[in-house]
């Protein structure tokens, strides 16, 4: 019996006597991980190539650790069915075994609906209609998915074996058991041998990827495409298909695979900047980075046709059990029309139906320019021209349309398309695509290079690789300037504004040290693109500053040392504000008290788990303005009716009953409205000392998704542990 680390949270135990390969956690892309490190290998019997790989896997206790996925086997799955064999008529490797799921009755019950979803999407011709769509398209687009589906739309239990496991031992396989310890931790034994594994990931931990992106700057443009991930869910060396638009200064996601927020950190973009997502679909490998987007400050647009949302939304629930209604608490759903053009905010987007195992579209943008429209076409999932013929046979007149019109938008002229080249059963083939007449042709969509007779078709690209429709004008930069020291600078003259937005703008490379900690600034700077990061203790993680943020601005103020190191992240754009100038605005305008005394909250705030990363400067300047001084003296509660306390001196007791599970230190939250679990167990909190806390209302944090998603995850913990007392408590 062997334990392995493969990567953060994800471990690999093998018990060769056995035929036992336990996949202990899946986050996003673990099969690429696992690829990398060698545990899943091409192997070759009676002429039939296939893959090695685990046959089991262990699901952590929580959904999401640290805001990211933590459980997604459909992958891992896939792998085991259909690279392995599992499944596959006359393979050597199918015996009848089935994958194997391991894990709590909750995290078991969300995977095998996942799971499900996943697979299919919406799963009858009731909720397509629900989603809008009329019964006789409804009925043509079940008929469509269940050829993809081998004729009939199986249960997860045909394909799969689920296993709960609780607080005592549970047999594997004959011979071997598995027992949970504790939270997150597991002790396998076999033949009087045993070892045990935790998933739990440190403070600081994040799941990571397992390739490594180059640092890229992306150019100003009017409408451009930023190519953001040419491989698929196979390939170990790049991410997974997307790109991002740009358009008017406003940054669109295509699709949001595993590593999303990988890549817009080596973009050098906040997750505030983005305004919205164009999604195509509810495959993990455009799916599994939507928590990422969670971790903004204001709620994403999402925009997609009823018909995907729908998919995509029962897929989130059931991932997170949650019910369908949140989907709207973190995202903003922006229903696009199908077929038809859809104006957002002066982009055009045309999302057309795409046949696939799931709802898909692929999706046309355009924009108007000198000369007429400049367009990008997003072909991420398509099916091959011999499999679209094959849909004909039984077809009705309504299939048979619909199929021509699939073939007719596939071979649409535009300026640049971007293509779905997989092959196989459900993935495009780029030979179809070799008489288009579009100007610019990007394969991607598969794993490794291209043959040469695909380049002869179109070109591959890079990650950070950028096509530029229509270029971006002189005077953009000066009024976003302005935007963003209005913010900072509220009530301040506007001839003083335009005194500092004529300070000196220059480019930072990645690594670019702004502060050293303990060193009086020597400028004031707003960043106005790219991330810096704040160096804090080893075991903490690194907060992460975003354009529109001020930096230096309080010790400039009150002329003292900086606490802290302030490093570029990426590529960085700052305006250099000298510190005289800073403070003759603050001056001439009767700011310093004001401003003092919001920017030391706002420092507070800035060293908070909850709200010190990833927060725009706006954001945090309206919290620190609206926020409100409380004291508690001892053993009494807080009051948290409409409003979060954030403490700042003292210690607050969670109570659940008359137990103690926790403890709120200074920087920790105290709240009572973040998870539907607490309607199940009443939490109270009561101050261990004299306690000093800031009340912040709660309608502020209802907008600011990463703050309720960190809630959530908080919450969920807490409940867990009320359960756990529960339990010791019962007879």
């Amino acid at each position: 019996m062997k334990k392995t680390r493969v990567s953060s949270g994800v471990f690999w135990i093998e018990i060769p006597e056995h035929d036992l390969r336990i996949l202990c956690g899946c986050p996003a892309d673990t099969v690429k991980h696992l690829m990398q490190r060698g545990f899943i290998n091409t192997l070759e019997e009676g002429g039939i190539s296939y893959e090695s790989g685990p046959n089991a896997i262990l699901l952590s206790d929580v959904s999401v650790q640290n805001g990211e996925f933590a459980n997604l086997s459909e992958f891992p799955v896939l792998q085991m069915l259909y690279r392995q064999g599992m499944i596959i008529q006359g393979h050597p490797n199918n015996t009848g075994q089935k994958p194997l799921i391991l894990g709590t009755a909750e995290q078991v019950a969300a995977q095998r609906e996942y799971i499900y979803r996943g697979n299919y999407g919406l799963v009858s011709e009731d909720e397509m209609i629900a989603a809008g769509l009329d019964a006789n398209t409804a009925a043509e687009y079940m008929r469509i998915k269940k050829l993809f589906a081998f004729g009939t739309i199986k249960s997860p239990e045909e394909l799969i074996d689920f296993r709960v496991i609780r607080n005592e031992p549970t047999t594997i396989v004959e011979g071997v058991e598995i027992e949970r310890v504790n939270t997150n931790s597991y002790r396998v034994s076999c033949n009087g041998e045993s070892l045990e594994v935790s998933l739990n990931l440190g403070r600081s931990d994040q799941y990571t990827p397992p390739y490594l992106l180059s640092p890229h700057k992306i150019k100003p443009a009017y409408f451009s495409v930023v190519h953001t991930g040419e491989g698929d869910g196979w390939d170990p060396s790049r991410p997974c298909m997307a790109s991002i638009i740009t358009f008017q200064r406003q940054i669109y996601l295509i699709d949001a695979g595993p590593g999303v927020l990988h890549s817009l950190n080596a973009l050098g973009i906040s997750v505030n900047e983005i305004a919205g997502i164009f999604h195509t679909h509810a495959h993990d490998d455009h799916f599994a980075g939507l928590t990422s987007l969670v971790r903004a400050d204001h709620r994403l647009r999402y925009y997609a046709t009823p018909l995907v949302r729908a998919s995509v939304t029962k897929k989130l629930a059931a991932l997170m059990s949650f019910p369908e209604e949140q989907f709207g608490d973190y995202f903003e759903p922006c229903d696009l029309r199908e077929g038809e053009w859809n104006s957002i905010g002066g982009l055009e987007v045309r999302p057309v139906f795409s046949p696939h195992p799931v709802e898909t579209t692929v999706m046309f943008f355009r924009a108007l320019w000198e000369e007429g429209y400049r367009s990008y076409a997003h072909f991420a999932d398509i099916c091959s021209m011999k499999r679209l013929e094959a849909f004909l046979e039984g077809a009705s007149p309504e299939g048979t349309t619909l199929a021509e019109r699939v073939k007719r938008e596939y071979f649409t002229p535009v300026n640049v398309k971007k293509l779905d080249i997989g092959g196989g059963l459900i993935h495009g083939e780029a030979e179809d695509f070799r008489n288009d007449l579009s100007e610019r042709l990007v394969l991607a969509h598969k794993t490794g290079p291209l043959t040469d007779r695909e380049k002869e078709i179109g070109t591959d690209t890079s990650f950070g690789m950028q096509d530029i429709l229509i270029p971006a004008s002189e005077n953009a930069d000066e009024r976003r300037i302005r935007k963003h020291l209005r913010h900072n600078f509220p009530g301040a003259c506007e001839h003083d504004l335009a005194m500092l937005a004529n300070c000196p703008a220059r480019t930072l490379s990645i690594g670019s040290v702004l502060y050293r900690k303990e060193n009086h600034p020597e400028q004031v700077y707003l960043l106005l693109d790219g991330l810096v990061e704040i160096l804090g203790p080893e075991d903490q993680p690194n907060n992460i500053l975003t354009p529109g943020s001020m930096i230096g601005e309080i010790h400039c103020l009150t002329n003292t040392c900086l606490e802290q190191t302030y490093r570029a992240a990426s590529f960085i754009y700052v305006l250099e504000i000298r510190p005289a100038m800073y403070l003759h605005v603050i001056e001439q305008n009767n700011l310093r008290h004001s401003i003092r005394d919001y920017l030391e909250r706002k420092q507070f705030l800035m060293r908070t788990d909850l709200l010190g990363d990833r927060i725009s400067g706006v954001t945090l300047n309206e919290i620190a303005r609206t926020m409100k001084e409380v004291h508690l003296s001892r053993g009494e509660a807080a009051s948290l009716d409409q409003a979060m306390l954030l403490v700042a001196a003292g210690e607050l007791e969670v109570r659940c009953g008359d137990r103690i599970i926790d403890r709120v230190t200074p920087g920790g939250p105290a709240v009572s409205f973040a998870s539907p679990l607490t309607d199940e167990h009443s939490l109270e909190y009561v101050a261990a000392s004299d306690v000093v806390a800031y009340r912040i209302p709660r309608d502020i944090i209802d907008g600011i998704p990463i703050a309720r998603w960190k809630l959530l995850e908080r919450f969920n913990r807490l409940c867990r542990n009320c359960c756990t007392f529960s339990q010791e408590d019962s007879p």
